[in-house]
């Protein structure tokens, strides 16, 4: 992993509540594993993309998912998310990893993009702001 890169961990256990009927966590309570990362990561460098609405009046929507499922969550299996922020120039993009605590198994594999937005023109802006790109490390380039 390049050592420039941002990343955070948080440890998660698996809720009866996330499983489908074949007892496996159902595929899209990843995404949810992900936000919980994701936030973390920014909370831990200093950045509120939910507050940033009220100052700036810009959003930060997902544009783009992928998940690759490799190996089933079941109930209360520890797990370990990591978020990883790979830019923050264009567009904020995150991958992830949902590893087994136990073993160190990985388990999925994704990747979540967001853009800023202004409100309310719904306009795209093809930059993320400076401040949020300093803080996250992506001031150059």
């Amino acid at each position: 992993m390049d050592e420039n890169k941002k990343s955070f961990e948080v440890k998660l256990s698996v809720p009866f509540f996330d499983l489908d009927p074949m007892q496996i966590v159902w595929h899209g309570n990843y995404l949810n594993y992900f936000e919980v990362a994701r936030a973390a990561l920014f909370d831990h460098y200093g950045v509120d993309l939910y507050s940033y609405y009220e100052k700036h009046k810009l959003i930060f929507p997902i544009i783009r998912t992928s998940t690759k499922h490799i190996y089933p969550l079941r109930h209360r299996d520890e797990i370990l998310v990591r978020a990883t922020l790979v830019d923050a120039r264009v567009k904020l993009v995150v991958d992830f990893e949902v590893i087994m605590a136990t073993d160190g198994k990985i388990c999925a594999r994704g990747r979540t993009e967001q853009v800023t937005v202004k409100i309310p023109e719904m306009e795209t802006i093809f930059r993320i702001p400076e401040d949020i790109r300093r803080a996250l490390g992506f001031l150059n380039g």
